[in-house]
């Protein structure tokens, strides 16, 4: 999904940080609005590339630069992969709430909500860990134990 270099991950954590406020806003007040917002900081992470995602900037501009170099780096795509499924989650949200459909934002929300606050508190990044059973499983076909090809 993405070409880019290792990402340092406190920079994932700081946008889950971000992410996990505004979801938490948009659970008080119900801005389909806001959480149109958050989709379209999701697509640019997700789609266009981690480096270019709002947070990131915020995070390799005005954090970073304050901090000791990572002394460990992390892979980009299960990250931008992260990004684009909460995209989904952001973009079905914010459909709901702006058609509605509040019980459907509200699902979507606090899914996007637990995600991030999981990630900002724990270092457990759900999306990240779909990603890998989805590359585990899509692998598994193509290989056998001893590691000949099928």
């Amino acid at each position: 999904m993405s070409n880019e270099p290792g990402l340092d991950p406190r920079g994932p954590r700081f946008a889950a940080t971000i992410t996990a406020i505004v979801a938490a806003v948009v659970l008080i007040t119900g801005s389909g609005w806001l959480l149109a917002a958050q989709a379209v900081v999701f697509a640019i992470g997700g789609f266009i590339g981690i480096r270019y995602a709002p947070y990131s900037v915020l995070y390799r501009r005005l954090v970073a630069p304050r901090l000791a170099p990572p002394t460990e780096r992390e892979p980009a795509a299960p990250v931008q992969f992260s990004q684009a499924l909460g995209f989904g989650f952001a973009a079905v949200g914010a459909v709901g709430y702006l058609t509605g459909f509040t019980t459907v934002g509200i699902v979507a929300a606090a899914l996007a909500f637990a995600a991030a606050f999981l990630n900002a508190a724990f270092d457990f990044c759900m999306g990240c860990e779909v990603y890998g059973l989805i590359i585990r499983f899509t692998k598994r076909g193509t290989t056998t134990r001893q590691g000949a090809t099928a």
